[in-house]
């Protein structure tokens, strides 16, 4: 380390400051003097629950996990099954979720082999759990991902880790 990086860092790492106080921030610093009053979270004073539970977004949700297909759970329903269960059972899984009481059913373990040995687990849910977990999610991406930086890329619709590597370089 040269001698010249040496005092540099000192003099950072030693600023005089009065000890009892905060540093002042320069007047041309980038941060703004007030804050903005706003909501911290776009879903305050909105009934989400009651937005996962409307009718088409659910019909959308059994769409979506019906086409994803996958195996069954620990209770073995396939994605063929599901629209019938929930026609018989719709009313009392709704006011589980609008009441918190719902209960997701344990995950049915698989253990897939690695091409280079050993295994890697895989935890699958019943296809009720993936219907509701669906439901939430499509209510939340559409309050959320808004407010997410357009240079955000990770589990984002339409975006790709190749698109975040190929924005990056």
């Amino acid at each position: 380390m040269s001698d010249k990086r040496q005092k540099n860092q000192l003099v950072l790492a030693f600023l005089e400051e009065k000890r009892s106080e905060a540093p002042r921030a320069s007047v041309e610093g980038t941060e703004s003097l007030t804050a903005k009053r706003q909501p911290e979270s776009p879903a305050i004073g909105e009934s989400l629950m009651e937005a996962v539970c409307e009718r088409e977004n659910c019909k959308q949700a059994l769409k979506r996990v019906r086409a994803n297909k996958g195996s069954p759970g620990m209770d073995g329903m396939t994605v063929h099954e599901l629209p019938g269960f929930l026609q018989q059972h719709w009313p009392v899984i709704r006011e589980q979720l609008l009441s918190g009481t719902y209960k997701p059913q344990p995950v049915r373990l698989v253990e897939i082999p690695k091409p280079d040995g050993g295994v890697r687990k895989l935890g699958i849910p019943t296809v009720l759990d993936r219907f509701t977990q669906q439901a939430v999610l499509q209510v939340l991406q559409k309050r959320w991902d808004r407010t997410f930086s357009e240079h955000s890329y990770g589990f984002r619709p339409g975006r790709s880790a190749h698109q975040a590597v190929e924005a990056a370089q």
